[in-house]
Order: C-alpha cells, then sequence, then structure tokens
C-alpha cells in the first residue's frame, strides 16, 4: 500500500497541476468564425452620421470633455487669438449651472491689466457650461445662448 501511495504521490508531482497549464489565447479563439461585434463599416457609417448631424457645415474641431473624453460639440469655431478656445452654439451632452452666474470682467489680479477686445465687457453675465457624464466644468455660456469652450480635448473633424 505504501508504494501505490509513493507512486500515485510522485505521479502527482511530476504532472503539472491545473494552474500551472499554460493555455494560449490563440488555442482558444476560433478565427473562422467572424467577431459578433465587429463591423468593417463602422467608420464610414459613423462619418456619415457626423455629416448629417451636421447638415453641411465644416468645423474646426469635434471637442471632448478633458476628463471623461465624452463628446461635447460636433461644430464649432476656434478663437481667432486664443488657440485653445472654441465658440458653439449646438451641443450635445453638457448641462448648465443655472445656480451660478459669474461676471468675467470683475475678476481682478495683481498688477496691471489690460483689457483686450477679445474679453467679455463687465456687464455680460455667463453661466458656468459642464459635461453632462462627470460634471467637469468645461466653459461657458453667454446671454446670446453661444458657448465659449476652454476646457475642452479638440480632435480633428
Amino acid at each position: 500500500m505504501k508504494r501505490e501511495e509513493e507512486k500515485a504521490r510522485e505521479g502527482r508531482e511530476d504532472s503539472p497541476t491545473e494552474s500551472q497549464q499554460t493555455v494560449s489565447d490563440d488555442d482558444v479563439i476560433d478565427y473562422s468564425i467572424k467577431p459578433e461585434f465587429y463591423d468593417p463599416n463602422l467608420d464610414e457609417k459613423d462619418e456619415l452620421w457626423v455629416q448629417k448631424k451636421r447638415k453641411g457645415h465644416t468645423s474646426d474641431a469635434v471637442l471632448s470633455c478633458p476628463a471623461c473624453f465624452t463628446t461635447l460639440c460636433l461644430d464649432c469655431q476656434r478663437h481667432e487669438k486664443y488657440l485653445t478656445q472654441y465658440r458653439a452654439v449646438f451641443v450635445v451632452n453638457c448641462k448648465i449651472k443655472n445656480g451660478q452666474v459669474s461676471q468675467p470682467g470683475t475678476k481682478r489680479k495683481r498688477g496691471r491689466r489690460h483689457k483686450t477686445s477679445a474679453e467679455p465687457e463687465v456687464d455680460d453675465v455667463v453661466k458656468p457650461v459642464c459635461c453632462l457624464i462627470c460634471s467637469t466644468e468645461v466653459g461657458v455660456i453667454d446671454e446670446e445662448e453661444v458657448y465659449h469652450f476652454f476646457n475642452v480635448l479638440p480632435s480633428e473633424s
């Protein structure tokens, strides 16, 4: 009996355990079957959808939230002087913080500050705009309902 137990023990030690066996992913995946969620024409379909939404207009960029990468704007115009700022009228996935109002011309920094024509007037009132998904502040909306984005990730359109 001892000999059988020793042989059984020796046999177990020589053969690899289940956790020691390595299986390649290539052995498990059957490449002859078309993947269920793959569409080779998806890029073309997405491009047609964006063109339909823009109604023939060209855009300087597609704007996304810097925190969660959610698309915020498909049709915008880049600021002439401040190259990281954009303005738009039609947006998606944005919410306006109605409880907060700020007046951009009233904050003062130390030292002299020269007002340029690009800065809003003291009378202009703007409301913060946030990403609908993660609530990251991405810009402001003015009284004329124009969105001014300054905290976004632009990508080529």
